[in-house]
């Protein structure tokens, strides 16, 4: 392998650095959420991974760059992201992307802040023991807190179950481990976790073992436990509470 150049991301990592990197998932997000910043350009794009750079104020100050980097959809592929952009000094990374309620409190467009994660999934144990925990950085959570509070958008902090199976999820009753996740659902809900997504604990885990910060905003799309309830339940796709308070974030973390 090239010494220079990412393996995945596919930039010199000795020419292009940043300090901080936002982690949305889906490739297509990352220019608009780009645009947050100032002096956005794309570095590379290989496989599922669109990076761009950008300054988090109106100076081209080196320390207060940030990537914008995709991770696909679940852990191995963001634990490549943030492998190789801690190769490109980044020490902070922000999740920013979605998630399916499980709490009836909860509604379609609120903005979920994953302090932890329900480690119920493969990559994090190439990591760690199962018996450690997937936990948020205190700093990097307290600033998404304060983002969402300053942007008035409505929040709730806690656990979020992450998983491997979207359709494990979703369709829980036609795999031949029905029972599992049935049981396993049913005691996450009961523990009072707020969301199940698919990327949270393998970045927090990952992170932990490199001595890095991570936080996580997630914004609920629907909520299925609204739904089997019979309670009102628009599905939301409009992420733009989530990125601006992910954005936000960044900027107070950077100074």
């Amino acid at each position: 392998m090239n010494d220079d150049r990412l393996y995945h991301l596919d930039f010199n990592h000795r020419e292009i650095r940043s300090k901080l990197a936002i982690l949305p998932g889906d490739p297509g997000r990352v220019e608009s959420i780009a645009e947050h910043f100032t002096d956005p350009v794309r570095v590379a794009y290989n496989r599922e991974f669109n990076v761009w750079r950008a300054y988090a104020d109106g100076t081209r100050d080196e320390d207060k760059s940030v990537f914008i980097c995709s991770t696909g959809i679940g852990g191995p592929s963001a634990a490549i992201a943030v492998e190789e952009l801690y190769m490109a000094g980044v020490r902070t990374f922000i999740r920013v992307g979605t998630c399916g309620a499980m709490q009836t409190d909860i509604m379609s467009g609120d903005v979920i802040i994953a302090s932890a994660a329900v480690r119920q999934e493969g990559t994090a144990l190439q990591y760690a023991p199962v018996e450690f925990p997937a936990c948020a950085d205190f700093d990097v959570t307290s600033a998404l807190v304060k983002a969402a509070d300053t942007l008035n958008i409505r929040r709730h902090i806690g656990v979020v179950q992450c998983k491997d199976s979207f359709y494990g999820q979703h369709s829980p009753e036609r795999m031949p481990v029905s029972y599992e996740l049935g049981q396993k659902w049913d005691a996450w809900k009961k523990l009072g976790v707020l969301a199940s997504e698919m990327e949270s604990a393998a970045i927090y885990t990952v992170c932990a073992s490199l001595k890095c910060r991570a936080g996580c905003v997630l914004h609920v799309v629907w909520n299925q436990e609204r739904a089997a309830a019979g309670l009102d339940n628009p599905e939301i796709h409009d992420t733009s509470s989530a990125v601006k308070c992910a954005a936000l974030a960044a900027k107070m973390l950077l100074g």
